[in-house]
């Protein structure tokens, strides 16, 4: 699309609309401004307590600089494509502008398609839909659903967990060369785990499915966020993440990679933004119909007006990271991960959950449980009498968190939810607590504290279960 040189001036103006406090290079050496890092919540205890949001893997806060780039485009907002107005043109280019930028914060090949979709859930959902019929998938069970679920037309071989990366890689090899016939395949493969941040062996994963003529999508939800992800380094054909992990808000997503699986399939959605020409099929009485061209760019999957905010939000969480610096991000939080995890050592009660062992690299994301305690009640306890924010259940990785703890894989269990369970009974879920860009030092240390005097001298309210959830008992 060619430049609008008057509306691109005030989409720039739009982007550094944040500038106005702390430069990239001085909020860096700290945590990065999100939204409600200054919000204060009751206690049941009483008296209030500034929030300590430690659920990031689930949602992490937006950026002070999402939220202020968003604002400042607001009063321009538009229609996108097609649009003869001023400020149609100019989201139009905003909303284009921040597709290249995602494709270069992916490092994405030249000739590589970036479609927005609502969520890492959705882009996962767009590539079932659009995989050769023939194609078989290759997914380990210790993916979360978004990844283990969507590939419900296809004939999916699912993978044990490992116990190493290398464990990973063997066990991929093998299912790939046994594969009959040997026809498309693709390998679906998360970067970081949901549950226990480790790291994944992703570059050696795809070389495996390239040399098993094998495709291969990496479910980048929990990594991108914290590491940078290169499409070309990783040599992987798709990438999917989320917004809203992202640290920018709901309601958004991306799908990046090879164009000719995405050209050759219908469109995910059928409608206005999809099709280039319409045309009607003359025939007889109530016979004929509509004859139409896709387009064959990432608009062919990308139906219906689309949420332009999100996407510019997303473009503008890529460039904060950029501008930040992922090394000193990444060191940052390597501390952070250090810290809670020797904190939680020296509490003999507690048992973190882990795949791979205690050396392997992770992200800020660790789940644990804590011997004696109901993880609901436990997870209850630390909001209600601390204002921390944790997550407890299965984390919609059921298979996964079924393994670490050594239960039953046909145990019931609700996705985000814990079985209905008394306080102080043992339940089949976990602990989780998940930090970044945005998480200060007190967060965490009040964190472990709260875990502590919780394990020692117990909970000092009384809890009761309301609908499959432990909550306070204000009878």
């Amino acid at each position: 699309m060619s430049a609008r040189p008057h509306a691109s001036a005030d989409i720039a103006a739009a982007d550094t609309a944040a500038e106005t406090g702390e430069t990239a290079e001085a909020c860096c050496t700290g945590p990065l401004p999100v939204l409600g890092r200054d919000v204060t919540v009751p206690l049941v205890t009483g008296g209030e307590v500034t929030y300590a949001a430690l659920d990031y893997a689930a949602s992490a806060p937006a950026l002070q600089r999402v939220w202020d780039d968003v604002a400042a485009y607001a009063p321009y907002y538009g229609s996108v494509h097609r649009g003869a107005g001023y400020l149609s043109q100019l989201s139009t280019d905003l909303f284009e502008q921040s597709r290249a930028t995602v494709a270069a914060f992916l490092d994405c090949r030249d000739g590589d398609q970036v479609v927005f979709t609502r969520s890492t859930t959705d882009s996962l959902n767009l590539l079932a839909q659009v995989v050769p019929a023939d194609c078989r998938v290759f997914v380990f069970e210790t993916e979360h659903h978004a990844s283990l679920l969507p590939w419900r037309d296809a004939r999916v071989t699912y993978l044990d967990a490992p116990r190493t990366p290398a464990q990973a890689v063997e066990t991929l090899e093998r299912a790939l060369a046994d594969r009959d016939p040997h026809g498309p395949a693709l390998v679906c493969v998360t970067g970081a785990s949901n549950v226990t941040g480790e790291l994944w062996p992703v570059r050696e994963l795809a070389a495996a499915a390239h040399a098993h003529g094998a495709r291969i999508v990496l479910d980048a939800a929990q990594l991108a966020p914290h590491h940078p992800v290169s499409v070309k380094d990783l040599d992987v054909d798709w990438v999917a993440f989320s917004g809203h992990k992202l640290y920018a808000p709901f309601g958004s997503g991306v799908l990046a990679g090879r164009a000719d699986w995405l050209q050759a399939a219908e469109p995910y959605l059928a409608g206005g933004g999809a099709s280039r020409t319409v045309t009607r099929r003359v025939g007889g009485e109530g016979a004929g119909g509509v004859d139409v061209e896709w387009h064959t760019t990432a608009a062919r999957h990308e139906a219906g007006s689309p949420n332009v905010i999100g996407v510019y939000s997303i473009a503008s969480a890529c460039k904060a990271l950029t501008e930040a610096g992922f090394d000193t991000l990444v060191a940052r939080e390597r501390h952070l991960i250090d810290t809670v995890r020797a904190g939680l050592a020296e509490v003999p009660e507690v048992r973190v959950l882990s795949l791979f062992g205690d050396d392997a690299p992770r992200v800020g994301v660790i789940s644990f449980v804590v011997e004696g305690w109901n993880s609901s009640h436990f997870a209850a306890a630390l909001s209600a009498e601390y204002g921390i924010g944790v997550r407890d259940g299965l984390f919609c990785a059921h298979p996964l968190v079924r393994t670490l703890l050594g239960s039953d894989p046909q145990d019931p269990g609700e996705c985000g939810a814990p079985e209905a369970a008394a306080p102080g009974e043992r339940s089949l879920n976990a602990i989780r607590v998940s930090f970044g860009a945005g998480t200060p030092d007190e967060h965490v240390e009040r964190f472990l504290g709260a875990v502590k005097e919780l394990v020692r001298d117990g909970a000092q309210w009384k809890y009761r279960t309301e609908d499959g959830r432990c909550v306070p008992d204000r009878g």
